[in-house]
């Protein structure tokens, strides 16, 4: 079964007296493992549809199949439980504890699971070197570059052992050799541990580590694209970019 399903999903909104469709009937699915870009202009609707696959809103119609779950058919508690324990989340800047160190910070989603943190201790050190923060552990945010925050941040996002990562603009706050770093570890994440991705991003190079990419123009997906190497290789951010092109995205 694949990780992740949405059947013809749509997302309204009311704008005073207009209708705004920011998602028109969609189909997306992504399999275990698999590591997958969206990509469009803004108000294509990217990060719609990344909260509706993440249950962090409702779709005005059709359905989402996370972990083989219907979302519609649950409660709100239900719902929560699922996102809190099956998906992490990675955001743009960050969104890390102020006061708490790189430790504590990754270890808050069992915290808030209602685990014992001090029983994950191993683990917590395990993400830590393994996103090469290992002597960061009680470094609180303010005495970590943004390209470090970022990598605590990807920790915390598997922390749980999700059955999927969504991230939005994960290199948009981040400069050049950070952001490839970032976009390294999220392939090695996905090639060495067999986790399951998808990122919403601007940017074609950022999208060519992924092994497919999904175009969306106005709330619909126009295309999709195979990804050959998936490490920055410029023959795929070509390939990306004239895709764009021919789409006028």
């Amino acid at each position: 079964m694949p990780v992740l399903q949405a059947k013809a999903i749509t997302k309204q909104y009311q704008m005073g007296e207009v209708i705004v469709k920011a998602l028109d009937c969609v189909d997306f699915t992504v399999e275990k493992g698999e590591f997958v870009a969206v990509m469009g202009p803004s108000g294509s609707g990217k990060s719609t549809l990344l909260h509706l696959l993440g249950g962090l809103d409702d779709p005005t119609s059709g359905e989402v199949m996370l972990a083989n779950q219907p979302l519609s058919k649950l409660s709100d508690r239900e719902v929560t439980i699922v996102r809190r324990r099956k998906v992490g989340f990675i955001f743009q800047f960050y969104n890390l504890m102020p006061t708490l160190t790189a430790a504590e910070n990754i270890g808050l989603p069992l915290l808030i699971d209602g685990q014992r943190v001090q029983q994950h201790g191993d683990k917590i050190q395990g993400l830590l070197d393994i996103v090469g923060l290992g002597d960061r552990a009680t470094h609180k945010p303010d005495q970590m570059s943004g390209g470090q925050q970022q990598r605590v941040a990807i920790a915390r996002a598997f922390v749980n052992d999700p059955e999927i990562v969504l991230a939005d603009e994960p290199t948009g706050n981040l400069d050049s050799k950070s952001g490839t770093a970032v976009l390294q570890l999220l392939r090695r994440f996905c090639d060495q541990r067999q986790q399951t991705i998808v990122m919403v991003s601007h940017d074609p190079r950022a999208a060519s580590f992924a092994n497919r990419v999904v175009f969306l123009k106005d709330g619909r997906i126009v295309k999709q694209l195979s990804i050959q190497q998936r490490n920055g290789n410029s023959q795929d951010v070509w390939a990306i970019m004239e895709v764009m092109g021919e789409l006028e995205l």
